[in-house]
């Protein structure tokens, strides 16, 4: 059986935690997802407003953890001299019966190539196995993907096959996913 939260928990490792949305995150959320790559690789809309970072906060990420479809957390990294909202992570698109779950996430573009992407993965994916009881956890990323492709490898995750022609984009383009997955009896924690 899954067990889903009724509240976000906050989950940290080292310099890296994982926390709830707040509205203070607002502004922070709205400037990062003005980077091209973030809507281009994933669902947020480009021309991303303030007002969709507002409802992110205020009304999405309530509903789709109250409606049991997404756990959403932000990514707040410790490594400077304040913490700073280096991304979003979540679990989505759940199947309760068979205990799958998807992990999608973006990282800000002042983020990259730090490891907090493949360290929010493990930390999401170990908490996915070891609290909430999914059996298998997978994770889609853009064909043309590679820095996310290397995110969910060095987490653990294994390709497992090209989705031709699986996702069509708000432009209307049409685009290839990789499937990724990890199965909780081969995962290795967070070594």
């Amino acid at each position: 059986m899954i067990w889903w939260p009724s509240e976000v928990p906050t989950l940290t490792y080292g310099t890296l935690t994982l926390r709830p949305s707040r509205e203070s995150d607002i502004e922070s959320i709205y400037q990062a997802c003005q980077d091209p790559l973030i809507s281009h690789f994933t669902t947020v809309p480009a021309n991303y407003t303030l007002e969709h970072a507002q409802s992110f906060v205020r009304q999405l990420d309530p509903e789709g953890l109250q409606s049991k479809r997404e756990i959403r957390f932000i990514i707040e990294s410790n490594q400077g001299a304040t913490p700073a909202l280096a991304g979003v992570i979540s679990f989505h698109s759940p199947n309760f019966n068979n205990k799958v779950a998807e992990i999608g996430y973006w990282i800000a573009k002042e983020h990259r190539g730090k490891s907090i992407g493949t360290t929010a993965v493990k930390v999401l994916t170990n908490f996915g196995f070891e609290t909430m009881g999914w059996n298998r956890i997978e994770a889609m990323i853009d064909h043309d993907n590679e820095a996310s492709k290397k995110v969910v490898t060095r987490a653990g995750y294994e390709h497992e096959g090209l989705l031709r022609q699986r996702v069509i984009r708000a432009n209307g383009d049409v685009i290839d996913m990789d499937l990724f997955a990890v199965l909780q009896k081969n995962w290795q924690g967070l070594l």
